[in-house]
């Protein structure tokens, strides 16, 4: 089973990994947790088909995509 996480820490909210991903796995969204910033949340896991595409172009390297 794949697992993607996104350490919130790291992400600065870009959207390259929602530009990149094809199956469309995450969603920007504002979270108060972190003073109302805009982050890249994983929505539909089960989706990903493994191409890793947002792992390897993600800016600031906050995905992680585990097999």
């Amino acid at each position: 089973m794949v697992k993607v996480e996104v350490d919130l820490k790291k992400c600065d909210g870009d959207g390259t990994c929602v530009d990149v991903c094809p199956v469309d796995v995450f969603e920007l969204q504002e979270l108060a947790e972190y003073e109302g910033k805009t982050k890249a949340v994983v929505v539909d896991n089960d989706a990903c088909i493994v191409c890793r595409a947002c792992e390897v172009q993600c800016p600031e390297q906050a995905i992680t995509v585990t097999e």
